[in-house]
């Protein structure tokens, strides 16, 4: 993940459906795809990322589960994304001891940043950036200043996330923050690939 990757894809409740917006994501070239189903029955959670794994198996598009191991495990996702209050990374390592696979973290503070270090995730995320009604509890805006002072402190790789829409990329490229995280701008779209694509024409 050292290469910066621009756009990282997360699905919940997408109007368009999980399936269609992985494929677009698959043939716009996204690099990850996370899957985000917290209140759904576990069948049904199987039954996506079994759908997507399928997908995105042998793409460029790695598929990621978010704060279920078991699933991710259950259906050999590429990685799995951890929240501050999700179960330990280190004990999701052991527990899924195969080379090559991804462990990302959230974090939402420098402090929170600089002590995800001792875990050894392959990634950070940091936010929100903006204010967002996405997720539940996601504290306050961290501004994009103060995300790209986190971001450039890091010497792991960042995922910017939290209200990034694409008239927002301007200001984050500004501060030196090339990877973010899509989550409302792409979900609430009618056309996923249109929309992905509005996001990932722009640059650093």
């Amino acid at each position: 993940m050292k290469t910066p990757f621009g756009l990282y894809l997360i699905l919940t409740n997408p109007v368009a459906g999980y399936e269609a917006c992985a494929k677009a994501a698959v043939e716009c070239g996204v690099r990850y795809l996370q899957l985000r189903m917290k209140d759904e029955p576990p069948e049904e959670r199987l039954r996506v990322a079994r759908a997507l794994r399928e997908i995105t198996r042998g793409t460029a598009t790695c598929f990621v589960v978010n704060d279920d191991l078991d699933l991710a495990m259950a259906v050999d996702a590429d990685g799995l994304h951890l929240g501050q209050d999700d179960a330990s990374l280190l004990d999701a390592r052991t527990k899924w001891n195969i080379e090559g696979k991804i462990f990302g973290l959230s974090t939402h503070s420098f402090e929170q940043a600089k002590k995800a270090l001792e875990q050894s995730p392959d990634y950070l995320g940091v936010g929100p950036v903006f204010l967002t009604s996405t997720k539940k509890n996601a504290g306050p805006a961290l501004g994009v200043k103060e995300a790209g002072r986190i971001i450039r402190s890091s010497p792991l790789p960042c995922v910017a996330i939290g209200g990034i829409n694409a008239d927002r990329l301007p200001s984050l490229f500004a501060e030196n923050i090339q990877n973010f995280c899509v989550i409302r701008a792409v979900n609430q779209a009618l056309d996923p690939c249109v929309a992905i694509q509005q996001l990932m024409k722009h640059k650093l």
